[in-house]
């Protein structure tokens, strides 16, 4: 321990990081990194991570952090997979953010945090090549509309698919975010009443839908499905369940529900006993390994609009998603996708 260190306990920097933090960062991020750095103090707090539990700050060191990320790759905490290069890059970049947050404070040294260095990566390793395929997507969306017709969940599907928007962007619309008459959809940045969007006001647009998904649409606010509840804020959720707006955990839920092939009447893949597979229950949807959230569902529906000839620029606007992140992180098309695209620009007689 340095003389210069005020003592501080893992918990009371937590606590201090998230308080400076909340206003800076949007929600899902905000929540990403308590996740993670609960993990980290958990880990100093257990006796078993070393000789003894690290109940102070100032005593922790290079090997200390090195260690963790051991913890992480070769192990992790139970129910938990073990960190791959791409999680473990960004554990390690959300940890040397707080340390930086925490040496403002005397609580670790002030060179502590640059000296972390961040995993490398290979050349595209920092993709994540899952995306759910249209074939699929209108699958799903095809039994849905005939079993599941203006539920709350088919809403949910169908307007991840066909608006490219994000999980935090759905549960963030109200009623009046939606205009039958222009058939759009209103994606506006509101912090201070709990829905904030990932990219803030830069990150507020219109968003046209086709008249059979406004139809649909319609439908669930007019019919039986949609409950009339209202959030803790008193707004008029778009979607609802019994208890008001969904959170972000129950969404992710239906996504995984709905993208087992089971659950479309589809064989399994694995040719599984369904009557055994523990895949079959909602809670455990996302241990089926052919379900995905709803970043590959984001992901899909982008690379399908590409393949339809939208335009990169249209694709980028409607899903608020920079050209460069949207060619990198987003579109999943293959070389010979990408070759048929091209094709339409190529003149015969040149």
């Amino acid at each position: 321990m340095t003389d210069s260190l005020d003592p501080i306990t893992p918990e009371a920097a937590l606590s201090y990081y998230l308080d400076t933090r909340r206003y800076d960062l949007a929600d899902n991020t905000y929540q990403s990194h308590r996740y993670r750095l609960e993990s980290f103090v958990q880990w100093l707090e257990s006796p078993d991570h070393g000789d003894e539990a690290i109940v102070n700050m100032n005593d922790v060191d290079l090997r200390t952090i090195h260690a963790y990320r051991v913890f992480k790759r070769e192990e992790n905490w139970e129910g938990d997979e073990p960190c791959n290069s791409v999680t473990m890059q960004g554990q390690v970049s959300t940890l040397r953010t707080f340390l930086d947050h925490i040496s403002d404070i005397d609580g670790v040294p002030d060179e502590l945090p640059s000296r972390v260095r961040l995993p490398r990566l290979l050349d595209g390793e920092d993709v994540d090549e899952r995306a759910l395929d249209a074939e699929r997507a209108h699958a799903i969306l095809e039994h849905m509309q005939n079993w599941e017709y203006a539920t709350t969940e088919h809403i949910a599907m169908l307007l991840l698919w066909r608006t490219s928007c994000r999980m935090g962007g759905l549960r963030a619309l109200d009623l009046d975010d939606f205009d039958a008459d222009d058939r759009a959809l209103c994606f506006r940045h509101r912090p201070e009443t709990g829905t904030a969007l990932k990219n803030k006001a830069r990150g507020e647009r219109d968003v046209s839908i086709k008249p059979r998904v406004a139809s649909v649409l319609q439908d669930y606010i007019d019919g039986p499905h949609r409950n009339r509840v209202t959030d803790d804020h008193g707004r008029d959720p778009l979607l609802t369940t019994r208890y008001g707006r969904p959170s972000t955990t129950t969404i992710r839920t239906w996504v995984y529900k709905w993208t087992r092939p089971c659950a479309i009447g589809q064989k399994c893949p694995d040719d599984r006993d369904l009557d055994e597979c523990e895949a079959t229950y909602r809670q455990h949807a996302s241990k089926c390994p052919y379900s995905v959230s709803s970043h590959p569902v984001r992901a899909g529906s982008i690379t399908a609009y590409r393949d339809a000839g939208t335009p990169r620029d249209v694709v980028s606007d409607r899903g608020d998603v920079s050209e460069k992140i949207l060619e990198k992180h987003y579109d999943r098309a293959s070389n010979r996708q990408r070759m048929r695209r091209r094709e339409q620009f190529i003149p015969d007689n040149l």
